[in-house]
C-alpha cells in the first residue's frame, strides 16, 4: 500500500492496458496513489504500478478486493459488467463514470436510443434480429450496403460488419446467437472524414473542451490523429464541441468523454461512438496540450479544478505504432530510438510495454510545430521506422 499522507485519496483503476499505464504517469505527477486491477502480472500498466491486484474484472469479489479503501474507481475500458458497477455504487464506492453513464458506452443500442431522445444527430439505425429485418432496414435507407454492429463488446473494428446483401448478414447473426448480444443496423454514412470531440467533466459540472481533431482509421484501428482538424469549418467545430458537452451533461459523465463523429459530405456531423475514458484520439494532448487528457481525467474523477485543454502549438500529429511484419525493428522497439530521436529531437515517443504482434497498438509518437506538412511527415516517419517499414538503413 501507499505511504502517502492519509488525506491523499487512493484511486482504483480497473483494467491494466496502456490507458491505465498512461493514467499512472499522470498520477505520479499529481502524487495520487493508484491501485490497479490487472488481467495479468505483466500487462502494460502492471509493469509500472506497484499496488496491483491480478484478477478477472468480471468477478465481483475480485472487484471488491481491488477497490477496498479507494476513494474513487475509474476505468481503463468499458467492459466491467453494469450490474457489478451498480453493486459497487450501492455499497458506497464512487465509480466515475457511474454505471448509469457508462452503460451508454457499453451498449450501442442503449446509446443510440438515448442520443435520439436528446436530439443528438446520429446515423439512421434500427435493432434487427434476422437477415430479413436487416434487408428491410437497408431498403428504408436507400439499400445496401449497411453497417451491422454488436450491441456490446466490439472495439477496434471488431463486432462490426459492412454488408452488401441479406446473405452477408449471416456472420453477424451467428455471433449474436453464440454470445447473446443484439445487432444494431445503421446506415452506411457518406462521410468526408472522422472527427473526435473530447471533453473532461467533473462531478461539480466543470467542463474542459479540447480542440476537435481529425482521426484516420486503418482496418478499424486508429492510425493517425491531427489536432486541430485541418480546414474544419469553425461553426461545425463548435457544433461538435457542443454535442460533446451536451452528452456529457445529460448522461452525467465524470472524467473524459470522447465523442467520435462523422463529418458528412454535405457538411453535418453525426455521432458514431462514445467512449467514457481517455481515448486514442486524445493521446496527442499528452504532449500537444497544456493539460493532457490523462491528467484532466484524474482531475475530473477526483473533482479537482480542470486544467487548460488549449493546444501548445498550431499543429500536433499523433501516429500509433502498430506491430509490423517487416524487419528487426518490428520486434525490437527499443532499437528504433537511436534513429528517430537523433533525426527529430523534438519528437515524443510513448511505448506501452506490450508484446509486439502484427497490427497491435504498442505505442505512439507525437510531433508538433508550426507547419502541418512537416509535423505530419515527422510523426509518420518515426512510426514507420518503429514498425520496421523503412528498414534499418540510415538516411
Amino acid at each position: 500500500m501507499s505511504s502517502a499522507a492519509s488525506s491523499t485519496p487512493v484511486l482504483a483503476v480497473i483494467g491494466g492496458g496502456q490507458l491505465a499505464r498512461m493514467t499512472a504517469q499522470a498520477a505520479v505527477s499529481l502524487g495520487v496513489p493508484i491501485r490497479l486491477l490487472a488481467e495479468g502480472p505483466d500487462v502494460s500498466a502492471a509493469q509500472v504500478v506497484r499496488d496491483t491486484v491480478v484478477g478477472d474484472y468480471r468477478d465481483l469479489s475480485v472487484l471488491r478486493e481491488a477497490v477496498e479503501g479507494c476513494a474513487v474507481v475509474t476505468f481503463d475500458h468499458e467492459h466491467v459488467p453494469t450490474e457489478h458497477l451498480e453493486t459497487l455504487t450501492a455499497e458506497g464506492h464512487a465509480c466515475r463514470p457511474g454505471p448509469a453513464a457508462l452503460v451508454h458506452a457499453q451498449d450501442k443500442i442503449v446509446m443510440r436510443a438515448r442520443l435520439t431522445r436528446l436530439d443528438v444527430p446520429c446515423p439512421r439505425h434500427r435493432v434487427v434480429t434476422t437477415p430479413g429485418e436487416a434487408e428491410a432496414f437497408a431498403a428504408s435507407v436507400g439499400g445496401f450496403p449497411v453497417v451491422l454492429k454488436t450491441s456490446r463488446g466490439g472495439y477496434d473494428g471488431k463486432g462490426v460488419w459492412v454488408v452488401g446483401s441479406a446473405a452477408e448478414c449471416e456472420d453477424a447473426f451467428a455471433v449474436a446467437s453464440s454470445t447473446g448480444v443484439r445487432i444494431l443496423a445503421e446506415e452506411k454514412v457518406d462521410f468526408r472524414r472522422e472527427l473526435s470531440a473530447l471533453v473532461a467533466r467533473s462531478p461539480s459540472g466543470q467542463v474542459a473542451a479540447y480542440p476537435v481533431v481529425e482521426s484516420v482509421q486503418r482496418d478499424g484501428v486508429c492510425w493517425e490523429v491531427t489536432a486541430p482538424a485541418p480546414d474544419l469549418d469553425p461553426e461545425l467545430g463548435v457544433a461538435a464541441q457542443r454535442i460533446a458537452m451536451k452528452v456529457a451533461a445529460a448522461l452525467d459523465v465524470v472524467g473524459i468523454l470522447a465523442v467520435e463523429l462523422f463529418e458528412t459530405a454535405d457538411g453535418r456531423v453525426l455521432v458514431n461512438e462514445l467512449a467514457m475514458r481517455p481515448h486514442n484520439t486524445g493521446h496527442w494532448s499528452m504532449d500537444g496540450a497544456e493539460t493532457g487528457q490523462f491528467e484532466n481525467h484524474l482531475r475530473a474523477v477526483l473533482d479537482l479544478p480542470l486544467g487548460s485543454p488549449a493546444a501548445r502549438a498550431p499543429w500536433t500529429v499523433m501516429v500509433n505504432i502498430l506491430g509490423g511484419d517487416h524487419g528487426a525493428l518490428s520486434e525490437d522497439l527499443y532499437g528504433g530510438f537511436p534513429h528517430v530521436l537523433a533525426r527529430d529531437p523534438r519528437l515524443k515517443v510513448h511505448l506501452y510495454g506490450k508484446d509486439v504482434k502484427p497490427g497491435r497498438k504498442v505505442g505512439h509518437v507525437t510531433a508538433y510545430g508550426d507547419d502541418l506538412d512537416d509535423v505530419r511527415e515527422r510523426a509518420l516517419h518515426a512510426a514507420a521506422w518503429f514498425r520496421g517499414d523503412l528498414g534499418m538503413e540510415s538516411e
